[in-house]
């Protein structure tokens, strides 16, 4: 009996490569016999009517796994479409990184067969949710699985706030902004700000300031619990934006306030069973690999 047997799938096919693998999934899917339902979007650009096909809320109701083809930009998407349908999400990476997207085309019958035999490993990773407030009125929401940023735009100065977790007040910052990060984010935009890389299973939301003016703010990391607030300064020639996963944007004024908190819906995602998070970023962030396997790569190319 197999794992899954509805399965949809999803994702941006820019490229020709990408659109070469979504038709080789579709095709060993349904020689599996299993029913697929591809996205409105993908229907058209593949000109495929042999399968259903609808919007997100039609493939999150009627999927019991969704695949997602492209890269982790793809993945992103797809966990904020599908977190609140619970349906869980593979990735086949068709982009460049891939720290989301486990599978290589290549892998395709091998890896994706063994998963409709139930033989994969799932995790769960939490999600952040924003309300953007004005005089106590919500005028923005937004919710992501990597991170939730205040930056200022296209505007080149830097903007003010006030940090207040769970009614505390922690500082007032002047700065380009600041990244509110998942575990699953500490290896996206947060790394890039020098934040702390943190494993996945990790309860904990880092928060990381863009180029601050003071020398001494630094990331810090709380609890998973934590309800952040920040409090925008009043300099009235200031628009910033609220970047949730650098894909959703909200316009947010002086005095605003912006409050982000974990989703009480969690995502959850399927590994191949071989998957292994420390292996993704050596791989990915260019680390060493151990003495040994070191060793054995010098003797091959000596022969």
């Amino acid at each position: 009996m197999q794992a899954f047997n509805q399965i949809g799938l999803a994702g941006r096919l820019s490229s020709t490569k990408a659109q070469q693998t979504t038709h080789k999934l579709i095709d060993f899917l349904l020689a599996q016999k299993v029913e697929v339902i591809i996205s409105s979007e993908i229907a058209s650009l593949l000109n495929r009517t042999d399968v259903p096909s609808g919007d997100e809320a039609f493939i999150g109701k009627n999927s019991d796994l969704v695949i997602v083809v492209g890269g982790d930009g793809s993945m992103l998407g797809a966990a904020r479409s599908m977190v609140d349908y619970g349906v869980p999400l593979l990735g086949v990476n068709r982009g460049r990184l891939g720290f989301l997207t486990d599978i290589m085309p290549s892998e395709i019958e091998n890896k994706v067969l063994d998963v409709l035999h139930g033989d994969f490993i799932t995790e769960e990773r939490f999600m952040l949710e924003m309300v953007a407030l004005r005089e106590g009125e919500s005028v923005g929401k937004g919710h992501a699985l990597n991170d939730i940023v205040l930056h200022p735009g296209r505007h080149l100065r830097m903007i003010e706030f006030e940090l207040f977790i769970d009614d505390k007040f922690v500082y007032s910052q002047s700065s380009d902004g600041l990244i509110v990060s998942t575990p699953t984010g500490s290896t996206a935009y947060a790394l890039s700000g020098g934040g702390p890389l943190m494993h996945p299973s990790l309860d904990a939301i880092g928060l990381v300031p863009l180029n601050a003016h003071s020398l001494t703010s630094r990331p810090i990391v709380v609890a998973g619990s934590s309800e952040i607030r920040l409090v925008l300064g009043d300099d009235s020639s200031t628009i910033m934006h609220i970047a949730c996963d650098g894909q959703i944007y909200q316009r947010v004024r002086p005095n605003d306030e912006i409050v982000i908190r974990k989703k009480q819906q969690h995502l959850t995602l399927i590994h191949p069973q071989d998957h292994n998070y420390y292996e993704t970023c050596r791989r990915k962030l260019g680390w060493g690999q151990r003495l040994t396997d070191k060793r054995v790569d010098e003797k091959a190319r000596e022969e």
